[in-house]
């Protein structure tokens, strides 16, 4: 189970004032006649166990400014957040008024009517200071349908004594990648090199770019996964599991992977700055310095990693729009996501931040940063997040030896397909 961080112990720390949490109802548009926010602001937040304490305190520090709106935090885990809001607006019943969501979430949302367009509303402050590629995933039909909160990539998270003790340097590619964990193994028996995640297709993608791949050409409007390079990533995580390079798990793949990394039981896994405070709180990393971080073993053709985040959307729907705008451009404004990237080492999306002395000191912003520059776009269509459940089927197929790489390509493919109409 992921640790999470006492909630109590942020507040205090970042000097938040925390607001009583209100009911859904009661929401009386966001404003009295004299201007003044009023109400309540429901927010969904997605973050992890170890995050969420910082996001609650940041997320009722709000009514600092604004002291009769009431925000009412919901942690809403992140497996659970798509389809909870998709039923909840699409009921019309429940949806909160602001939510987090995944970059890919967006486009999706707004294509179905469930968000408001943010062109022109307080929501958007200083959209120059937007980091381009993060603006990127804000975008539908020409329009803005969120702002840009935080931004990652994937990295090679790696334990700098057992690399040591096994007398091996940081892999800088799948080879040398099994070479590294086979000394591993020989070198203290019952351990492992790397953490493979099996059962979540976004950490798949980072050996799909690496063999110069990507799911679909959305420009060209043409599906690519089940060409040579998509047969070639299936391959190489089916190689590494079976050279014993590597361990993994069909369900649970999280915690399964944090667990085996913070007690030592694997040198090496690829995560995102996400994982950084859950794995500095275990016990191989009571000496933070023993954590070390590495861009992604490159594959035969590249070396690649896709670009994440989250973003801030506000419901079409909301009876509290005017504080719903507000809530969003708080909690995207430089000031808080210079207090999240000092608290939790989360990248901001905002240029402005990076030159704050506590952002840019950060060891891991200063790794992470140059690698979300160089990581992979993924389609900024309504279709994105849909693209993932096949590839984790066809994940799970080809490493239980149920479907060949290449059958596994050709059926991710197949279905891509069914689900993309005008694509050939």
């Amino acid at each position: 189970m992921r640790r999470g961080i006492a909630a109590t112990a942020l507040v205090a720390a970042l000097g938040l004032t925390v607001a009583a949490c209100g009911s859904d109802d009661g929401q009386d548009g966001g404003s009295k006649s004299s201007g003044e926010l009023s109400g309540t602001v429901t927010y969904w937040d997605t973050s992890n166990e170890a995050e969420k304490g910082t996001y609650q305190a940041l997320a009722e520090g709000f009514t600092k400014l604004h002291p009769k709106v009431k925000v009412k935090y919901v942690n809403v885990p992140f497996g659970e957040a798509n389809a909870k809001f998709k039923n909840a607006a699409g009921g019309n019943s429940g949806a909160p008024d602001v939510m987090r969501t995944e970059v890919a979430w967006v486009a999706d949302f707004a294509s179905l009517g469930y968000l408001a367009p943010l062109d022109g509303t307080p929501a958007i402050e200083k959209q120059n200071d937007w980091l381009p590629q993060a603006a990127a995933s804000t975008k539908f039909d020409d329009k803005t349908y969120a702002v840009p909160q935080v931004i990652d990539t994937m990295a090679l998270f790696y334990n700098k004594k057992m690399l040591k003790d096994a007398g091996v340097e940081v892999p800088k590619s799948i080879e040398e990648l099994k070479a590294v964990s086979k000394k591993i193994s020989e070198k203290s028996p019952g351990k492992t090199g790397l953490y493979l995640r099996g059962d979540d297709p976004y950490w798949f993608l980072s050996f799909l770019y690496g063999e110069g791949g990507d799911m679909v050409d959305a420009e060209g409007k043409k599906i690519t996964i089940d060409d040579a390079s998509g047969v070639s990533a299936f391959k190489t995580i089916k190689d590494l599991v079976d050279s014993k390079a590597a361990i993994t798990d069909a369900s649970d793949g999280w915690n399964n992977m944090q667990n085996a990394f913070k007690t030592g039981k694997v040198a090496m896994m690829l995560n995102g700055p996400w994982a950084i405070e859950d794995s500095r709180a275990g016990a191989e990393f009571k000496d933070p310095k023993n954590l070390g971080i590495a861009p992604v073993p490159a594959g035969s053709a590249a070396q690649g990693a896709p670009q994440g985040g989250w973003n801030l959307s506000v419901y079409a729907g909301s009876k509290n729009l005017n504080a719903s705008y507000e809530f969003a451009k708080y909690m995207s404004s430089a000031k808080v996501q210079q207090q999240t990237t000092e608290k939790l080492s989360l990248l901001p999306t905002r240029i402005s931040v990076y030159a704050q002395p506590t952002v840019e000191s950060n060891e891991m912003v200063q790794f992470f940063k140059p690698a979300v520059d160089k990581a992979v776009e993924r389609p900024w269509i309504p279709q994105g997040n849909s693209l993932f459940e096949p590839i984790k089927l066809q994940m799970a197929n080809v490493l239980i030896g149920k479907a060949t790489p290449e059958k596994a390509a050709a059926d991710t493919g197949e279905a891509y397909r069914k689900l993309l109409k005008d694509y050939k």
